[in-house]
């Protein structure tokens, strides 16, 4: 007799699904669209204008100081509010050390150049 409800549940159980089933709309494909080319923003262009060394320069060792100076003042803005965000202090100290490596690496191959990014930008050194 045990045996009898439980076959009774588990036919319920279908029937109810099955309607379920039949009652439910079919989802329609969406396309998710993307950007082709990334948003910049009005800073990042600003300096990428006022660092670059030649028409559609963003790869020069000029262009990236500036730009991770700008990445880093924005981080310590950050975690002078948000005092204990060890995720985004990690972050600014790899971006802190990438930045020392682009000035030394300017400074061997071009010192003048090093010199003009490092009084534009108002670094110590």
């Amino acid at each position: 007799m045990v045996t009898k409800t439980k076959v009774k549940t588990t036919t319920k159980a279908k029937i109810v699904k099955e309607k379920l089933v039949k009652t439910a709309k079919p989802v329609k494909n969406v396309k998710k669209t993307v950007p082709e080319t990334p948003v910049v923003s009005e800073d990042k262009l600003k300096i990428i204008e006022k660092f670059a060394t030649k028409q559609g320069d963003t790869g020069s060792p000029e262009v990236q100081i500036a730009l991770l100076t700008g990445r880093i003042t924005k981080l310590s803005g950050h975690l002078k509010e948000h005092k204990h965000d060890v995720h985004s202090r990690r972050g600014l100290l790899t971006i802190i050390s990438k930045r020392r490596r682009l000035l030394s690496y300017l400074m061997k191959k071009d010192h003048d150049r090093y010199k003009t990014v490092v009084e534009k930008l108002d670094l110590p050194k």
